[in-house]
């Protein structure tokens, strides 16, 4: 496996395909900040393809004191707070990705199913009435796997309050959830 600094290099020498597997191998990532802050389906891609610009105009000044995932991330959110800024919009997306919705227990029966896809579909409406920071410090912690301080990185806050935003939002979903359902409802 190529290591960052060979790729980063290959992409300057002008390897397009090298850019491309960049694009490909963060691609999800972007997607997944672009989705839980831009409301928008019709501007969502064009946020993408700016953020993609941004990163290889970019490049040249990336420092491999960091992951290059996280710089990413950090151009993605940057780009995003520029848009929600210039827009004014109010940000509640209509939908939630395919990983939280996703069924891969293959094993259970069509009820069961049922049941989880039907608890994710109430997760995902409550996760969209959180706050943009809320919201996207949910998506980049359990959908992308980021650790406390590369969220904090991306979102040039401390680590401190990353945890802190994590804690709050996942309390204020359990408390929006059982306050609107019953506990027969998430039961499959």
């Amino acid at each position: 496996m190529e290591d960052t600094a060979a790729i980063i290099q290959r992409i300057l020498s002008g390897d397009n395909r090298a850019f491309e597997r960049v694009i490909n191998d963060h691609q999800r990532l972007v997607n997944h900040i672009v989705y839980r802050m831009v409301s928008n389906p019709g501007d969502r891609e064009d946020v993408c393809q700016d953020i993609f610009m941004k990163v290889y105009q970019n490049l040249v000044g990336f420092r491999l004191d960091s992951k290059l995932s996280t710089w990413i991330a950090r151009i993605a959110y940057n780009r995003c707070i520029d848009y929600l800024n210039k827009n004014r919009v109010p940000v509640i997306d209509e939908e939630f990705d395919e990983a939280i919705a996703e069924i891969t227990d293959e094993s259970a029966t069509p009820e069961k199913k049922l049941m989880e896809a039907n608890l994710s579909s109430l997760l995902q409406e409550e996760i969209n009435h959180l706050s943009v920071q809320f919201r996207t410090i949910v998506t980049l912690y359990h959908l992308d796997e980021l650790s406390y301080a590369e969220i904090g990185d991306v979102m040039s806050i401390p680590e401190g309050t990353v945890k802190n935003y994590l804690f709050r939002a996942r309390k204020l979903l359990r408390e929006r959830l059982t306050a609107k359902y019953t506990e027969e409802e998430f039961r499959p």
